[in-house]
């Protein structure tokens, strides 16, 4: 499946899914404790997502449920139409994508299925994490605060997401930039559950 297909273009912006205020000073190691920052939490979150990658993008409406070891990702166009469906076990090693026109594909984690799909691989295991700006586990990172204490800028194995806050009292973030050499994605959420 190519990128450049209608159903792809918006599957990568499905997929990254699974993807402030005043800069304050730069950290690394532990995150501050915000209530919503631990990757076992289940959330659902609803919101709009668009990517683009070299020269190709796509815009998609998204509702993700994120209870782990399962996450169920359902994609749909701008026009309320379904795109793909996405699920995976992280317990059973199963990741699976169902486009609009019936075609499936399977594999044992996202990366493999991301590389075989999209061509390049995503870190759809880290988005769980960056979607409410904590860094994934187990691996080296850096952020900078705001004002309010929140994560403002997180910079990891070469991606840089930038936050955006609703409000000065707002603990999750409603806007994000995820970028990456040729890859940038932007997340609007419009509900957190």
């Amino acid at each position: 499946m190519s990128f450049a297909r209608s159903g792809a273009g918006a599957l990568v912006a499905g997929l990254a899914l699974l993807l402030a205020a005043c800069a304050g000073p730069s950290q690394t190691g532990s995150v501050p404790a915000l209530p919503f920052a631990s990757a076992s939490e289940p959330f659902i979150a609803d919101g709009r997502l668009s990517a683009r990658y070299g020269s190709k993008a796509a815009t998609v409406h998204f509702t993700w449920s994120h209870h782990p070891p399962r996450d169920d990702l359902a994609v749909t166009s701008p026009l309320g139409q379904t795109v793909a469906e996405l699920s995976g076990d992280a317990a059973a090693g199963r990741v699976e994508v169902r486009t609009a026109e019936g075609r499936r594909d399977e594999a044992a984690d996202w990366t493999t299925l991301t590389e075989r799909t999209l061509g390049f691989r995503l870190p759809v295991d880290g988005l769980a994490a960056w979607i409410r700006a904590a860094p994934q586990a187990d691996a080296a990172y850096s952020i900078e605060t705001d004002r309010e204490g929140r994560v403002s800028l997180l910079r990891q194995a070469a991606w840089e997401i930038v936050y955006d806050y609703p409000d000065l009292a707002a603990r999750r973030p409603n806007r994000l930039r995820i970028t990456y050499p040729d890859l940038e994605i932007r997340m609007a959420i419009d509900r957190w559950d």
